[in-house]
């Protein structure tokens, strides 16, 4: 009952402001909530508050206690949802399948499918040594069983 209510007051908030997204909403037997949020242009502590407010000052405490967080998408967690490949385009990334991994760069995402690119060297169609050729591969979100960001520095 409590997360069908938390679920109604976030979705009010991200309505609000739409560039916010939810990523999770999990709700324990010890009531503590745990909010983890994305946006279009990145999420910054003031989105977060401004969250928390939404949701904590129409939950009535007197009536079932709670703990309440509400964080962003760390760099280290995996997207999940489209519109988080589509803020990534031009960002390389780390894309595991059933069957294959790649290291490239997101070139374009919709909303069934990602596009990615990259260099790869390979052996000459004749004679020896190798040369650089550009690769491209399509991949259906239902097919990526991973996908994070790669941080460079």
């Amino acid at each position: 009952m409590l997360k069908e209510k938390v679920e109604k007051l976030a979705e009010k908030v991200f309505e609000e402001n739409n560039s916010l997204f939810l990523i999770s909403l999990e709700v324990n037997s010890a009531n503590h909530i745990k909010i983890v949020l994305d946006g279009d242009e990145g999420v910054s502590v003031n989105d977060c508050i401004t969250v928390s407010r939404g949701i904590e000052h129409n939950l009535d405490r007197e009536e079932e206690d709670f703990s309440l967080e509400v964080t962003s998408a760390g760099v280290s967690e995996p997207l999940t949802m489209p519109r988080q490949y589509k803020k990534n385009i031009g960002r390389r990334l780390k894309v595991k399948t059933e069957n294959e991994k790649f290291e490239a760069d997101l070139v374009s995402a919709d909303d069934s499918e990602i596009k990615l690119s990259w260099k790869a060297r390979e052996p000459k169609p004749v004679g020896k040594g190798k040369v650089t050729v550009q690769k491209e591969v399509v991949l259906p979100y239902a097919d990526i069983v991973e996908a994070k960001v790669k941080i460079t520095f």
